[in-house]
């Protein structure tokens, strides 16, 4: 098994591909990915399957990225999941599901997107797949959560807070 110091290399990375064997290319990839925290409640099983009113399901997310090194990354995406109808509540699922991150040699801005775009746009279908398997395993249909554009949302993000810094300016570098 690679040490730390080994991850990156173990994604296939060529240290000698710079000049000289210098370790100068910039590269990114999901090391590894895994369940960090999730709770599932069915808080009013059995009676809910019995009710017949129409549910409205409440789904938020949100990314968190903390350094765990200085080229590893922990990404985290919480997902929230509340389904009601007019009993009551039929289930709350909440999942944080983890990855981590490596990054070596890459600009601050193409590490930045990296880590909240591209990351979490990786890790999304799996997260789903956790979401989708434990509203069944709770006693109702799959969830279907659509995919989500997270580069999408990201520039949205930039954009908002480029126009909030400096007015109504049009970002910078976008054709």
């Amino acid at each position: 098994m690679a040490d730390e110091g080994d991850v990156l290399t173990d994604l296939n990375l060529d240290p000698a591909a710079g000049a000289n064997g210098a370790d100068n290319q910039p590269v990114a990839g999901i090391i590894s990915q895994y369940i960090k925290d999730m709770s599932v409640e069915n808080p009013n099983a059995p009676a809910s399957y019995q009710w017949q009113s129409q549910s409205a399901i409440d789904l938020q997310f949100n990314i968190a990225a903390n350094p765990v090194n200085e080229e590893i990354h922990e990404i985290t995406l919480k997902v929230n999941v509340t389904a009601k109808c007019d009993e009551g509540n039929l289930y709350l699922i909440e999942l944080a599901y983890g990855g981590l991150v490596g990054m070596r040699n890459l600009p601050e801005d193409a590490s930045h997107h990296f880590l909240y775009a591209e990351a979490p746009r990786l890790l999304f279908p799996f997260a789903r797949r956790v979401i989708a398997d434990a509203v069944r395993d709770a006693g109702y249909p799959p969830m279907m959560i659509d995919p989500i554009d997270f580069n999408g949302i990201y520039l949205q993000q930039i954009q908002q807070r480029q126009a909030e810094q400096g007015g109504d300016m049009a970002p910078v570098g976008n054709a």
